[in-house]
């Protein structure tokens, strides 16, 4: 009973997103998600001293990014896994901060700059230019409880959206070419113990984000004020 009392907004979320789950109000959610998928690709490829030399979506909920250098081993790990982090940050942000209109804007600016960087087919360009807009209006225009909202809703999509992937193509559909996939022909195993190994992390951090990250009570109380 505490439970659904201190955080039935976010229950009550969960719950919209899941039964929405299969129409194509969800599907920009599951987009964005997959855009953080690439991006988390391509971040890995950075940090581990590679560079991005393209990143793409398509409206199929799939994409690519196409980097050079780097550690393999790092960049093929990040695609799920960083973007099952991103997600994380972006929920706690909205729950135990109040940055939640900054968060929002660099959201967008990122959207912006990595198709001005990396995008080069018209849907991907489209969605993010759209999307990054989008984002920027909603931190500039939309008081404080909104931008809060678009964050936990975003946040709990790429919990939700995460799980699933990693087990829809490396466990469900073994065969096929899936990073899990790329990553044992390079390193050994099989996609379906890699996959295995993901889903239980990725698990791992949703619980210990729920179990400390949210706090006794998350739900969103609306401001009277805005300063």
């Amino acid at each position: 009973m505490q439970l659904l009392k201190g955080h039935w907004q976010l229950i009550a979320i969960t719950i919209v997103i899941f039964a929405l789950w299969q129409t194509p109000v969800v599907l920009p959610l599951k987009i964005f998600v997959v855009f953080l998928h690439e991006l988390s690709h391509g971040l890995a490829a950075v940090l581990t001293g590679g560079e991005i030399e393209e990143l793409s979506l398509s409206p199929q909920q799939g994409g690519h990014a196409v980097t050079r250098g780097g550690n393999r081993f790092a960049i093929l790990t990040a695609g799920y896994l960083g973007s099952l982090f991103l997600g994380v940050v972006l929920l706690l942000f909205a729950l135990r901060s109040n940055l939640d209109r900054y968060a929002t804007a660099i959201c967008g600016i990122v959207m912006l700059v990595v198709t001005a960087l990396f995008m080069r087919e018209v849907f991907p360009v489209l969605f993010c230019l759209a999307t990054g807009a989008v984002l920027l209006a909603i931190a500039a225009y939309l008081p404080h409880d909104v931008n809060d909202m678009v964050l936990r809703v975003i946040g709990l999509s790429s919990l939700i959206y995460v799980p699933y992937d990693i087990f829809d193509d490396t466990i469900a559909r073994a065969g096929l070419k899936s990073d899990a996939y790329m990553l044992a022909e390079a390193y050994g195993g099989s996609a379906m113990i890699w996959g295995v190994l993901w889903l239980g992390i990725s698990l791992g951090v949703i619980a210990l984000c729920l179990r400390y990250g949210i706090g006794a009570d998350s739900n969103l109380r609306l401001r009277r004020k805005q300063t």
